[in-house]
């Protein structure tokens, strides 16, 4: 199954050649250019992985972060950053951002971590079911 990944960034022009350049890499890829179209998004689709742009008008990345973790928690973010945003990128991390890149972004770097945080996801899906089967397993020997 493919990685499906929202982009958000108010460069228009940029966040589309990107999408089309992650689609011919074979990613399921939506685009948003604003926080708010990004939230609307994430309440209407599973994404795996959002490559959000730290400095955006209106709602900023941290800001449309925050309020997705609210919807999803457990979807996994990599923050877009300028160099004058790297200390807001990194206090993203300590909230549980999963990565950050500095623009320009290399695509070759964002495939690399777009598939090491699609890995960590499923990886931390896994140990979720694990938890549950011992879970139930423990009830019904509880039970019997």
């Amino acid at each position: 199954m493919k990685i499906k990944i929202l982009l958000v960034d108010d460069e228009k022009e940029y966040i589309e050649s990107l999408s089309e350049r992650l689609k011919l890499r074979d990613f399921d890829v939506d685009i948003s250019f604003n926080g708010q179209s990004a939230l609307d998004r994430i309440r209407h689709c599973e994404y795996d992985i959002v490559v959000l742009d730290m400095l955006m008008p209106t709602m900023d990345g941290m800001m449309t972060y925050e309020r997705m973790k609210a919807i999803n928690p457990k979807i996994h973010v990599i923050f877009v950053t300028g160099h004058a945003q790297i200390e807001t990128a990194i206090q993203g991390m300590a909230s549980g951002v999963y990565d950050y890149l500095i623009k320009p972004i290399d695509l070759g770097e964002l495939i690399e971590k777009i598939k090491m945080a699609h890995e960590h996801k499923l990886v931390l899906e896994e140990q979720k079911r694990h938890r549950e089967k011992k879970s139930e397993e423990t009830e019904i020997k509880e039970k019997s």
